[in-house]
């Protein structure tokens, strides 16, 4: 009896057992089959839910906000280069006043520009302190200015400072689409209009004309009668020259050969006295010949006299 009464507990309990097994595979089953997106969203926000937001954080947020918002602003407004302005005079204010204010500044290599030019393009104020002042940014700024070749700054401490500038010489004036300007040998435009001052430099015209106006002028230079009969050297599209007499006659000159070309006119000048006459045109693009055009009023006399030798021979022949 004891027997049977064990073995049917036992029995039980393994009944037990099997059904609670059955159950937990019944619930995960549902779990991962039925719905597991559900379980697996929910696992996911399990811990945002559970997330407990810390105190002050709201205040925190706010003035990042006013933050962003402010330095959003101030770029989008372009206020960076008057609040880096207003940073770097307070510096130099500084060191100014720990004695390293500019006391003495020397300058030397300048004819064209005046002393309130060089040191605007230095970028040199009464409030510069020696201390946090950059030479070489400085001569950068200088080298900005057309006038200034090359500069040198050297810092003295404690309050000294010398510049030393080399300048480029007006060359010539620059005639392009109606506009004058005052151009260095190297092609640099110094000014975009003409000083008084400059008005009696060689007149070079057309694209490119800048650039090239250093060799053409130096070579026109090897005939002083013709370099100073010239109004104007004109570039015909970035090839050849033209010249333009002052007296209204035109000088057309091959795009290779251009000084074979003026030694030709040269000669012909003293020997013919060709500038000297009544023509128009004299063209030198080819090197085997010579065209000259008359002036309507020459090529009219000419004609006229061609037709009184013509009716003179034929009544001499009657």
């Amino acid at each position: 009896m004891q027997s049977s009464a064990a073995a049917a507990q036992r029995n039980m309990r393994a009944g037990r057992r099997r059904r609670r097994r059955l159950r937990r595979l019944a619930e995960f089953t549902a779990r991962y089959t039925a719905a597991p997106t559900a379980y697996l969203l929910q696992r996911m926000l399990k811990p945002l839910i559970d997330f407990r937001i810390p105190r002050g954080i709201g205040v925190l947020g706010a003035v990042l906000l006013v933050l962003g918002s402010a330095v959003f602003g101030t770029i989008r407004g372009g206020h960076v280069p008057m609040i880096l302005a207003e940073l770097a005079d307070l510096r130099d204010a500084a060191a100014n006043a720990a004695g390293f204010r500019i006391a003495n500044i020397a300058l030397t290599g300048q004819r064209q520009l005046s002393r309130e030019d060089i040191l605007t393009s230095a970028g040199i104020s009464g409030g510069t302190s020696l201390l946090f002042l950059d030479p070489d940014a400085a001569r950068r700024r200088l080298k900005g200015n057309p006038w200034v070749a090359e500069a040198t700054v050297l810092k003295l401490y404690p309050d000294r400072l010398q510049i030393q500038i080399t300048e480029r010489k007006p060359f010539a004036i620059w005639q392009q689409d109606r506009r004058l300007s005052l151009i260095a040998s190297d092609g640099t435009v110094l000014e975009s209009y003409v000083p008084p001052r400059f008005a009696g430099l060689p007149l070079v015209v057309g694209i490119g004309a800048e650039s090239q106006a250093k060799g053409f002028l130096k070579l026109l230079a090897r005939h002083p009668e013709i370099h100073d009969a010239v109004r104007a050297s004109i570039l015909v599209a970035e090839r050849r020259w033209n010249l333009q007499l002052k007296n209204g006659v035109d000088i057309l000159l091959p795009e290779s050969g251009a000084e074979q070309a003026l030694d030709t006119l040269a000669k012909l000048d003293r020997e013919k006295k060709l500038l000297d006459r009544d023509i128009t045109l004299v063209d030198l693009r080819l090197s085997d010949r010579v065209t000259v055009r008359l002036s309507d009023a020459a090529a009219q006399a000419r004609d006229e006299a061609i037709k009184a030798k013509a009716a003179k021979h034929k009544g001499g022949s009657a």
